[in-house]
């Protein structure tokens, strides 16, 4: 049957939506992604994320923008990811602060919000101190902490900040007490060691390989499984009989409820990322640990860390 001239336009509209309802969704991403990095410009966070935004651009189809949105520990930045669209064109750097901040009392940040995608980075703590201090292994420097309680000035980055958390742990494993002094950030700790207002930090080797390679401090030892890369002649606790390994890390999440198929593309855009060598390179001028780890092993460090942080917030009567 013929339709009536003036029922074509009609027809023509009804077939024209029709076959807007049957195309393919465009792929992921069509426009650049946001990538939110949860501390100031210049630090280690933000060189692991700039470094990660640069070699992604082999593996995406659009770049990711960098946007600093520092404060409480992290907590403003992750907590702005774990609120924004879950469309994939918002994601963050989460970092160790985000199984810390939620322990410390009332807060915005909630990493059930957050999906993990995957680690990029880690490193451990250590401790650092003055090259002329009398402490010249890690057993000397407990020793005197054991004789002298509350007396050791242990800098770090901010009262529950996970350098302050690492000192708190070394306290318990080796029976010490020091006297924690919080600064704004790893370097002003460090600049406050070198002009001997502090006795030691437990900040990561990365934060001190500058002053060590110029003979301005020196590291007792490391919080790590095994020796760090550029300080071999340095032990691990573990190796002096102390089982510890703690340090912090930074990884990919994006909000929760952000499709399966987007998380897949930046999962497999990241592990392609990580091995590259522009981030490669980048992290290892820094000294910063590459360690990739893909979701499923991601999301489950950070249930263990959440474990160990929420005990050790507890010890430190920091909880508001």
């Amino acid at each position: 049957m013929r339709l009536p001239r003036k029922l074509f336009p009609m027809a023509a509209l009804l077939a024209s939506l029709a076959a807007v309802g049957q195309a393919p969704a465009a792929p992921y991403p069509e426009h650049p992604v946001e990538l939110v990095v949860p501390s100031a410009a210049g630090g280690g966070t933000d060189t692991v994320a700039r470094a990660f935004s640069e070699a992604m651009r082999k593996y995406l189809p659009q770049p990711l923008t960098v946007v600093n949105k520092p404060g409480a520990s992290g907590a403003i930045g992750m907590t702005e990811v774990a609120r924004a669209k879950p469309d994939g064109y918002k994601v963050g750097i989460i970092i160790a602060e985000a199984v810390i901040v939620p322990h410390l009392g009332p807060t915005t940040l909630d990493a059930a919000q957050l999906v993990p995608i995957a680690r990029l980075n880690a490193d451990p703590s250590a401790i650092t101190v003055k090259a002329d201090s009398r402490w010249n292994t890690i057993e000397a420097f407990l020793e005197y902490a054991a004789a002298h309680p509350g007396e050791v000035q242990v800098g770090n980055s901010g009262p529950g900040s996970i350098w302050h958390l690492a000192a708190t742990a070394l306290e318990d494993k080796a029976h010490v007490r020091f006297n924690h002094v919080p600064f704004s950030g790893a370097a002003p700790a460090l600049v406050a060691l070198m002009g001997g207002h502090i006795d030691a930090v437990a900040v990561s080797p990365a934060e001190v390989s500058a002053y060590v390679a110029a003979g301005k401090v020196k590291t007792l030892a490391v919080m790590a499984e095994q020796r760090v890369r550029g300080f071999e002649n340095v032990p691990t606790l573990r190796e002096r009989g102390i089982d510890l390994s703690i340090g912090t890390w930074r990884g990919l999440a994006a909000p929760k409820g952000t499709p399966p198929e987007v998380l897949d593309v930046l999962a497999a855009a990241s592990r392609k990322a990580v091995a590259d060598p522009v981030f490669v390179a980048a992290l290892r001028r820094q000294n910063l640990g590459i360690a990739y780890a893909d979701a499923a092993t991601f999301k489950a460090m950070i249930a263990a860390d959440n474990a160990v942080m929420k005990a050790l917030v507890a010890k430190t009567n920091l909880r508001k």
